[in-house]
């Protein structure tokens, strides 16, 4: 009698659980390639949340510590980890010379200041936006696809704060202007009524440069999406009636236009003017008021109103500052201290605020509204000679950078699309700043828009032609 073995064969996987595998491989892949901008993406879309009061006479949140400056230090800290594991020099010398130079400026004019404890706050966030986290982006951004990711990001905090300032129009629940509760300021409160307007321009420069430039193999459709959002958010910066955000965005925008192309720009810029024109002219959306605010830029000089005299008065007085200390200035967080013994008796003792469901404030004159005054009375010659100096050096850097890839074979990925992003952005900062300053919750923004302009300038993955980060340059 013979006995059979019969081999027993353990049955494989159901088509189900080979897909949910699949699945799960590819959600990986995709984390191990994109995690490094996730803190980065994180940062910029978490400015959305509403500032929280710490103080209970803060009726706008506009001080302490917001959720995007937490993630901000998050990504820092990510990035030192991974330049600490690499064991090697995470940038060039020429990055860390652009990048260091303004925080040894910082670091003496704090030293040199009149209450150093008073101003190592202000030191603290000069470099948290101006060096640390644009380091950290250069970093942290690896490849072309990570600086698009961002972008995108970029814009949808544009199309969310824009949609909130549009409604905040046409229910008048936004900011107080001219009598009336109808100033869009987006989450940001009436505080912070420049937010909103910096998180849109940033919207239009980014949309407008993916438009003009997709790269190969791009979606059809990536084209006329991108410029059609870009003219959508002409709108919430017309409602915004902030005078310095259309002069900086109209000038960041034609620098892109004419970088892309002089009949491209050409075409583009009758495409926005026709569009501006059915939004806020044909539609009569807000058009009387946006045309009164538009005709106030000529009469700044002839006949400013108090908005504008004040903000000659603290010119003058910063002015008075840098003449006092021309070598290190005042300090980080000096201007408010030595405010009233430089300024004229034309200075108001502060801003009326309100609207936005917040109540009446009286918000105080801090800072000169412009940083480069701000800059050279608060870190006097040195200090903006080192931040204004990286500045050009990352524009000429950036524009020869994308002349580069303009001039490549057609048909490659060079980033031509990233180059204008960073550029255009570098831009607007620069004009913008010569009627504003960093402060406020939407400084983060700020900070990445540096972040994306020094990845172009001077990471290697923007001149490779993978898109893959060369050697020897980032240490990656």
């Amino acid at each position: 009698m013979t006995s059979a073995t019969t081999a027993i064969t353990a049955p494989g996987p159901l088509p189900e659980d080979r897909t949910r595998q699949a699945a799960r491989g590819r959600v990986r892949d995709l984390a191990a390639v994109h995690w490094p901008v996730l803190p980065a993406l994180a940062t910029v879309l978490l400015v959305c949340v509403p500032p929280v009061a710490h103080d209970p006479a803060d009726a706008g949140g506009g001080g302490g510590v917001t959720v995007a400056d937490a993630a901000s230090a998050v990504l820092v800290g990510c990035c030192a980890v991974l330049a600490l594991r690499a064991r090697t020099r995470p940038l060039d010398r020429t990055a860390a010379v652009v990048l260091a130079a303004p925080a040894v400026a910082f670091a003496l004019s704090t030293v040199a200041s009149h209450d150093p404890a008073a101003s190592l706050t202000g030191f603290v966030r000069l470099l948290q936006i101006l060096v640390l986290v644009p380091a950290a982006l250069v970093l942290a951004l690896r490849t072309r696809r990570h600086v698009r990711l961002l972008a995108a990001g970029l814009v949808a905090v544009a199309l969310i704060q824009g949609a909130v300032g549009v409604h905040q129009y046409l229910t008048g629940t936004g900011a107080s202007y001219a009598g009336r509760d109808i100033r869009a300021v987006g989450t940001f409160g009436p505080l912070d009524v420049m937010g909103m307007s910096t998180a849109v321009s940033c919207g239009i420069v980014v949309a407008l440069a993916m438009g003009l430039a997709p790269p190969p193999g791009a979606s059809r459709h990536r084209r006329p999406v991108a410029l059609t959002v870009a003219a959508v958010l002409v709108l919430p910066l017309a409602l915004s009636f902030s005078r310095g955000a259309w002069i900086s965005t109209a000038a960041a925008c034609t620098v892109v236009l004419f970088l892309a192309g002089a009949r491209t720009a050409l075409r583009t810029l009758a495409a926005v003017v026709a569009a501006g024109v059915v939004l806020v002219g044909g539609a009569g959306v807000g058009s009387q008021l946006v045309a009164e605010r538009a005709s106030s830029i000529t009469r700044v000089a002839d006949a400013p109103d108090q908005s504008v005299a004040d903000r000659y008065a603290m010119w003058a007085a910063a002015v008075g500052m840098w003449r006092e200390n021309p070598v290190t200035g005042v300090g980080p967080r000096g201007f408010p201290e030595h405010r009233d013994t430089h300024a004229s008796l034309v200075l108001s003792s502060a801003s009326d605020t309100a609207g936005a469901g917040h109540g009446f404030r009286r918000q105080p004159l801090l800072s000169p509204h412009n940083m480069y005054l701000l800059l050279l009375a608060e870190q006097g010659l040195i200090g903006v000679t080192a931040v204004v100096g990286g500045w050009a050096a990352l524009l000429v850097f950036g524009v020869r950078r994308l002349l580069r890839a303009r001039a490549a074979a057609p048909g490659a990925d060079r980033g031509v699309d990233c180059g204008l992003i960073a550029v255009g952005l570098l831009v607007l900062n620069c004009v913008d700043f010569l009627y504003a300053d960093i402060g406020g919750p939407s400084t983060v923004l700020t900070a990445v828009m540096f972040g994306l302009t020094a990845w172009w300038a001077l990471a290697p993955a923007a001149e490779d032609g993978t898109g893959e980060p060369a050697k020897g340059v980032s240490g990656r």
